[in-house]
């Protein structure tokens, strides 16, 4: 099975121009790595003012957690509802902008805890071995189910 663009969008909420990853690595139980050239897209929707600042590398980390949540989910023939990005903590950019690097960015994720209703990604965006952006997330799981509003 190639876990390209097409299989990431069938198993994320984000469509179109907002998939912003375009093939998974690698990825095992605890852990998950992704490419992505979309930085560069003129048309990202996450530019702004003509610049794609580091702080969206953030959303990058997120979609990296979902799809790895859509694939631990698959292994364990479950199915998932959507995830919720809960909390952030000692997130460190290392750059200002994302759209002026010339590589692919390389998206890791790895779930460090949790438990059946969350769950503690620690995370980060490289360019080859540049580190970008690092930091924790905690993510609610399945959060359609636990949220009412």
């Amino acid at each position: 099975m190639q876990l390209d663009r097409a299989w990431i969008e069938k198993h994320i909420p984000h469509q179109g121009k907002m998939c912003l990853l375009d093939a998974v690595i690698e990825w095992g139980a605890e852990h998950i790595r992704c490419r992505t050239g979309t930085h560069r897209a003129a048309d990202n929707p996450l530019r702004s003012a003509g610049r794609l600042g580091a702080a969206c590398g953030i959303e990058y980390a997120a979609q990296t957690m979902a799809v790895h949540g859509a694939l631990a989910s698959s292994a364990a023939a479950i199915r998932a509802e959507a995830g919720f990005l809960a909390a952030l903590r000692d997130v460190r950019l290392h750059v200002l902008r994302l759209d002026d690097i010339e590589g692919d960015l390389l998206c890791h994720a790895a779930r460090v805890a949790g438990d059946g209703g969350t769950a503690l990604y620690e995370f980060g965006l490289w360019a080859g071995t540049r580190s970008l952006l690092s930091g924790r997330a905690t993510v609610l799981l399945d959060a359609n189910k636990r949220l009412t509003i």
